[in-house]
Parts: structure tokens; C-alpha cells; sequence
């Protein structure tokens, strides 16, 4: 066990899928693991492993945010050998070409602050995804047919933004999609020697307004999960 993590030793796979929503965790694991079982429920913050192909696989939320995420993420790293995590989420789109339902995968992640800028003082230290893990998702996304865009992404520490000039800029400078735990997590998985990813699927347009309903997320995050689960196993 860890302080917010229930799990005892050895239920935790190194292959974590990490949404944000809990129930969103519970869904996937029902969905896609064979004999998935809750090994989290600390704080309703539902965690579940199982198998994907054979493989061993842990689903476990990490809430809103990053600082909720990197208590997640450190632990199950830290203290539950985790070794490979890959973020499944849902995006806003901020260019044109990107369209509701694609998916984006997260090269680099740019960011106003992240729990770890005490770390680093002075220093803009850029966090990107394991080339490795980028690779197989994006030809896991090919081969599936995906409209999929690969780049850079906003993690943003606010939800209720009121920074429309900073939009416009990274908007101007090619940012495909916001969303609000990448960064931390590429940062952990760097400083602790592990792999990350985020893999997301666009819910909502910054530029257009549209937004998918809550049904269309749940039935258009499967693509999603399916190619993470592929990047992960190559």
C-alpha cells in the first residue's frame, strides 16, 4: 500500500493506463481487460488490473489536474513499480484541421506551471513522450484508420481559462490540443526513468465551440484506449 494508493504489493501492473476519471477507469477496465479486479478505492479514486492479450494491465484514475495527477503517478511509480504509463484523455482541439473524435498524440507538452517547477527554479525543462511508446501508438492509430495528429499540446493548470491572448499564441504556434496532465507526467516518467505517453481523444473545439455529448465520449474513447493498449505491447 501507499498513502493513496490501496493496492498491496504486486497488484499493480508495470503497464498502467492512467484516465482521469475514475469511472471512466472502471469502464475501461470492463470493457477491455479480461478478469479485471479493484485493486484501488482510496478516496473513490478506482483502480483495477487485469489482463489485455495476455499482458498484465492496471486502469487506475488520476483525477483532475496535475497536481492530483502526479500524487497518482509518483506512487505508483515510486512505490508500485510502475514502469510504463500512458495517459488516455480527453483534449480540446485548437487548430482547424483537428477535428472532434481525433486523436492526438502527445509529442511535447508546453505548460505555464507543473508541481515540479520548484525542481527545476529557472530552468523551462521540456517534457516530452518516449519515442518508443510514440511510435507504436502512432502506427497502431494508422493501421486502425484513425484520424490522428502528432505534436505539441498545452497542459494547462487552470480548467476555467481566462487567457485568450495565450490561446491565440499557441494556437499561432502550432499547439494541436489543451488538456491538463501531460506535462507532469512526461516529468516523472523522466525523473524516475520510466515511460509516458498521452494519448487523446479531441472532445471539444476551442475555436468552433462544438463539444461531443456525454454519451459520444464514452463510446468514442474506445479507438482510444485500444491504441494505447497496442503502443504498449509492441
Amino acid at each position: 500500500m501507499s498513502l493513496h494508493i490501496g493496492a498491496q504489493p504486486g497488484e499493480i501492473a508495470e503497464t498502467v493506463l492512467l484516465p482521469g476519471d475514475p469511472l471512466r477507469a472502471e469502464w475501461a477496465a470492463r470493457t477491455f481487460l479480461t478478469d479485471p479486479v479493484c485493486i484501488n478505492r482510496v478516496r473513490g479514486m478506482l483502480g483495477f488490473t487485469g489482463f489485455w492479450r495476455g499482458h498484465r494491465v492496471t486502469i487506475h484514475g488520476s483525477g483532475m489536474g496535475m497536481p492530483s495527477l502526479s500524487i497518482y503517478a509518483n506512487e505508483l511509480i515510486r512505490e508500485h513499480g510502475a514502469r510504463t504509463l500512458i495517459r488516455i484523455g480527453s483534449a480540446g482541439a485548437m487548430q482547424e484541421h483537428v477535428a472532434l473524435r481525433d486523436i492526438v498524440l502527445a509529442m511535447t507538452s508546453s505548460t505555464l506551471s507543473t508541481p515540479s517547477r520548484g525542481t527545476f527554479r529557472e530552468l523551462n525543462f521540456a517534457p516530452c513522450a518516449d519515442f518508443g511508446l510514440l511510435a507504436a501508438a502512432h502506427r497502431a492509430a494508422q493501421a486502425k484508420g484513425a484520424r490522428t495528429h502528432v505534436g505539441g499540446i498545452y497542459s494547462a493548470d487552470v480548467f476555467y481559462d481566462e487567457r485568450p491572448d495565450l490561446n491565440a499564441e499557441l494556437t499561432r504556434h502550432g499547439v494541436l490540443a489543451v488538456e491538463m496532465e501531460a506535462a507532469e507526467l512526461y516529468i516523472l516518467a523522466a525523473r524516475h526513468g520510466a515511460r509516458a505517453l498521452a494519448v487523446l481523444t479531441v472532445s471539444d473545439h476551442l475555436l468552433t465551440g462544438a463539444a461531443l455529448s456525454p454519451e459520444e465520449r464514452q463510446t468514442g474513447f474506445a479507438e482510444m484506449v485500444e491504441i494505447a493498449l497496442e503502443a504498449a505491447f509492441s
